[in-house]
C-alpha cells in the first residue's frame, strides 16, 4: 500500500528528516503489492451506517433528559449533532477523495502537517476512536441482554462477542464484509419498523413539549455543549469509510457517496427514533435511563414485546462492534507501514484481515469493559475525537492553499462555510467541555501526551521505502 507521503510524490509534503514513507507490509504471496480493492460503495455506506447507529442512540437520550429536563431540547441536540456530522462528512469527503488510502486522520494529518501530528491522531484513534467505542457498545449490549434474560452474564457475553467478531474479521476480508452488510441491513430494517410502529402508537405531543420556558437559554448553555459531546459520540462513525479507502473500489466516487449518504440516512433515523422514544412514555420514566429503547418499547407495546425489541437492539449492536473492528485495524496497519518499529502490525495473509492490529484493539477494548464507567467513557470519546476531527478539517484549508493543483475529484459543498461551521461547532464543544468537565479534558490531554511519547520512540527509526 503506497501512500502519498514520499518526498518524490508529485504533491510533496514539507521536507523533514523524520518524514515516514508508507510501504507495504509483508504478505505471503505478494510482499509489496497494494491491498486489493474488494469493497464497493454499498459496503462503504453500510459501514458508515453501522458505525454510527449503535450505542449512543439507544443510551444517550435518557442522560440528556436528566441534564436538560426538556424533550424539545433533547431533539434540538440530536438535530445539531446531525448537522455537525454532516458538515464533517462533507469536509472529510474532499480529503478522502484526494488521498484515497487507508489511514484516516493518521494519513491526512501526516500529509498536511507533520508525521508526529498524524501519528498522535492514529495512536489516539486506537484507544478513543475504536477500542473505547467497541467497549461502550459491548457494555450497552450487556444492558439490553440483561433486560431480555435477567441475571444473564452480560459482561462475559460482551467479551465473547468481541473475541468472536475479531476472529471473523481477521479470518477473511470478504467474510467480514458479508457479515457486516447483513447485520447492518437488518439493523436498519429494525429501526425503520420500530419508528413506524412508534409513530403510530406514541403520543408525539410528549416529544415536542418543552418543560420550561427557557429553551433558548438551554441551547446556548455550557451544559448543552457537553450534551452535544455525548451526542457526538452517538454520531461517531460518520467518517468510517475513509479508514478503508485503500480497499474501496473506485474510491473517488465511493468515498463521497458513502460518507454523505450514510450520514444523511443516520441523521434522519436518529431524529425519528428519538421522537418515538420521547413519545413513548412520560419524561419522568425516561429521565436518566440508559437502556431507553427498552423503556420506550414497554410504554408502546408492553413488557413481552419490549423484551423482543431489546433482543433485536442487542443484535443490532453486534454490527456496530463489527464495524469498529473492521475499520480500526486499518489505521494501525497504515501506521505500521510508515514506521518500521511498528512493522509487526503490517503482516497480513492474502485475503485476510490485519490480524495483529485486530488482536491489539480487542485486548484494549476488553480491558476497558472491565475497568470503565459508561457515561465517563462516552464523554471521553466524544471530546477527544472532536479535537482531532477539528484539526483534520482545519487541514482541508491548509491543503487547498499549499497544494492548489492536487487532483480533487470531489470538492466540499458550500466551501468555505461548511467546513467553518464544523470547526466552529467542534471548537465550542471542546472549550465548554474543558470548562465543565476538566477531568475529561485531562484524560484527553494524557492520551495526546502518550501518543507524543510513543512517537519519540518509533519516529527515530529510519523510514522504510517500498
Amino acid at each position: 500500500m503506497l501512500l502519498s507521503l514520499r518526498r518524490s510524490s508529485p504533491h510533496p509534503v514539507h521536507p523533514s528528516r523524520h518524514q515516514p514513507v508508507m510501504h507495504s507490509g509483508p504478505d505471503d504471496e505478494q510482499p509489496d503489492a497494494p491491498l486489493p480493492r474488494r469493497l464497493g460503495a454499498w459496503t462503504g455506506t453500510l459501514l458508515v451506517v453501522a458505525s454510527m447507529i449503535g450505542t449512543g442512540v439507544f443510551t444517550t437520550s435518557g442522560i440528556l433528559l436528566a441534564a436538560f429536563d426538556s424533550p424539545t431540547a433533547v431533539l434540538a441536540c440530536w438535530a445539531i449533532g446531525g448537522l455537525l456530522a454532516l458538515t464533517g462528512a462533507l469536509s472529510y469527503a474532499e480529503l478522502a477523495a484526494a488521498l484515497p488510502h487507508n489511514g484516516g486522520e493518521f494519513l491526512f494529518l501526516s500529509r498536511i502537517f507533520h508525521p508526529a501530528v498524524g501519528f498522535v491522531a492514529g495512536a489516539a484513534s486506537l484507544i478513543v476512536g475504536f477500542a473505547a467505542p467497541i467497549a461502550a457498545s459491548a457494555i450497552a449490549f450487556s444492558y439490553y441482554i440483561d433486560r431480555v434474560f435477567p441475571g444473564a452474564p452480560g459482561p462475559l457475553l460482551a467479551i465473547a462477542l468481541i473475541v468472536g467478531l475479531s476472529f471473523i474479521h481477521a479470518w477473511r476480508v470478504d467474510a467480514g464484509s458479508r457479515f457486516q452488510n447483513g447485520f447492518t441491513a437488518g439493523k436498519i430494517l429494525l429501526i425503520v419498523l420500530f419508528i413506524a410502529a412508534g409513530l403510530w402508537q406514541g403520543d408525539t405531543n410528549l416529544a415536542f413539549r418543552a418543560t420550561d420556558s427557557s429553551l433558548g437559554a438551554t441551547l446556548s448553555s455550557a451544559g448543552f455543549a457537553v450534551g452535544l459531546v455525548l451526542v457526538s459520540f452517538a454520531y461517531t462513525g460518520w467518517n468510517a469509510s475513509v479508514y478503508i479507502a485503500g480497499e474501496l473500489d473506485n474510491p473517488q466516487r465511493s468515498l463521497p457517496l458513502s460518507l454523505t449518504a450514510g450520514t444523511l440516512l443516520v441523521t434522519v433515523l436518529y431524529l425519528l427514533l428519538n421522537v418515538v422514544f420521547l413519545s413513548a412514555a412520560p419524561t419522568a420514566e425516561l429521565t436518566g435511563v440508559i437502556e431507553i429503547g427498552h423503556v420506550a418499547a414497554v410504554g408502546l407495546f408492553g413488557e413481552s414485546a419490549a423484551r423482543v425489541l431489546s433482543a433485536l437492539i442487542a443484535a443490532g449492536l453486534i454490527s456496530t462492534i463489527g464495524a469498529f473492528i473492521m475499520t480500526g485495524p486499518r489505521v494501525l496497519e497504515a501506521m505500521g507501514a510508515a514506521f518500521p518499529r511498528l512493522g509487526v502490525l503490517t503482516g497480513r495473509r492474502a485475503g485476510r484481515g490485519p490480524a495483529g492490529p485486530i488482536v491489539l484493539q480487542a485486548a484494549i477494548a476488553l480491558v476497558m469493559i472491565l475497568t470503565s464507567s459508561f457515561e465517563a467513557l462516552l464523554t471521553y470519546i466524544g471530546f477527544t475525537l472532536s479535537l482531532f476531527a477539528m484539526l483534520t478539517i482545519i487541514g482541508l484549508f491548509v491543503l487547498r492553499v499549499r497544494e492548489p493543483d492536487l487532483p480533487r475529484p470531489y470538492r466540499v459543498w458550500g466551501y468555505p462555510v461548511t467546513p467553518l461551521l464544523a470547526i466552529g461547532l467542534m471548537g465550542w464543544m471542546i472549550w465548554q467541555s474543558i470548562m465543565e468537565r476538566p477531568a475529561v479534558a485531562g484524560a484527553g490531554g494524557l492520551t495526546v501526551a502518550a501518543g507524543i511519547a510513543l512517537f519519540q520512540f518509533v519516529g527515530r527509526a529510519q523510514p522504510t521505502r517500498n
